[in-house]
This record gives structure tokens, sequence and C-alpha cells, in this order.
């Protein structure tokens, strides 16, 4: 029996090792998924407030009178921030640097379309416009959480892939960009104007 000893140890470490090793596979596993789903929800959020600027483009454009150039440059911006498109399970930096930009770029667009509308009094007077401008202006809350969630998720992630030991187990599991502020982005829109102001 002694003599079978040795294996018998050898073979219940290399069982350890085994279960070891493969909790650390799934411990990956899980907060990858986790990077994706809080992706997930910021593309939501992002689409969301895509779809009520386009509506806000068609409810602002029934003013004929309306600057064609601030409209235009709305639109351009919106067609831009919605052709970036990003694969989390193979984001990089500069991929991610491309889309934060991008709706940078329509965050300024739409900041010059909404202070332009203080010119519109029959826009101002839309009840349609203002419930957009309130859907919006919940629209950006949610954009802020979901950034924050999604760079919190990414944390997770880093910290265990790049620990020691799991680092020695999980080569093939690179490390993920985070959320960086980049001017325009990370600065929700001020949708919030009073219209009342003039009547004073």
């Amino acid at each position: 029996m002694r003599k079978f000893l040795p294996f018998i140890i050898g073979g219940g470490l290399l069982l350890i090792l085994v279960f070891w090793f493969f909790s650390i596979k799934n411990g990956a596993v899980r907060v990858n998924q986790e990077v994706n789903k809080e992706w997930g929800n910021v593309e939501t959020s992002y689409q969301r407030r895509n779809d009520l600027i386009g509506n806000l483009v068609k409810t602002v454009q029934g003013s004929a009178d309306f600057e064609k150039s601030t409209l235009e440059a709305v639109i351009k911006a919106r067609s831009e921030a919605t052709s970036v498109k990003i694969d989390p399970t193979n984001m990089t930096p500069e991929q991610l640097t491309q889309f934060n930009q991008a709706q940078g770029n329509l965050n300024s667009s739409l900041s010059r379309l909404l202070v332009t509308v203080e010119q519109y009094p029959d826009l101002k007077a839309n009840q349609n416009f203002l419930k957009l401008q309130d859907e919006l202006a919940s629209t950006e809350n949610q954009i802020l959480t979901a950034r924050t969630r999604f760079n919190e998720s990414v944390q997770k992630y880093n910290n265990y892939i790049l620990v020691f030991p799991n680092s020695i187990f999980l080569g093939n599991y690179k490390e993920k960009p985070y959320f960086d502020a980049v001017a325009g982005a990370e600065k929700p829109v001020d949708v919030e104007f009073d219209f009342n102001k003039e009547k004073k």
C-alpha cells in the first residue's frame, strides 16, 4: 500500500490543480460576461437617445424657418454616432475613443440645436417637443449610470485576469479599456430650459 501512496498523493494534488484551474477559468468567464452585459446596457441607452434625437429633429423640421445648418449638423453627427459599432469581446482603447468622440460630437450638435430652439416660440410651446425634451433628460441620466456600471465591470474584470496567480492561467484574456472622459461625451446635454423666462 505504501508504494502506491506517492501516486495517490500525486493524483490528489493533480485533481486539486485541475479543479483550481477550471475554477479560475469559470471566474474569468463570469466577469467577462458581466462586461458584455454592461456594454449592452451602454449601447441600449445610447440607442434610446439616438431614437429620441431622431424624433426631436422631425419635430423641429416642422418649423419651416428653423436654421437648416443647425439641423444638418445634428443629423450628420447622429449618423456618425450610430455608425460606430464595438464588439465588447474584442474592444480596443482606440475603438472606445472613437465611439466616445462620436457621441461627444453629437452632444455638441444637440446642445447647439436646443439653444437655437430658444428663438422659436412655436417650438417652445410644442407639447411633443417638451415631452421629447423630458425623455431626453431622463435618458442622459441613464447613459451616465450605464457608463459608470460598465467601468466598474471592466475594473472587476481587469483585476481578476491580472492578479497572480490568475494571470498565469489566463494569458489569452486581454485587458479591457475603460470609458474615459472625452470632452463633450462625458457631460450630459443640458436639456433643461426655462421657456417662460421671457414672459417675466
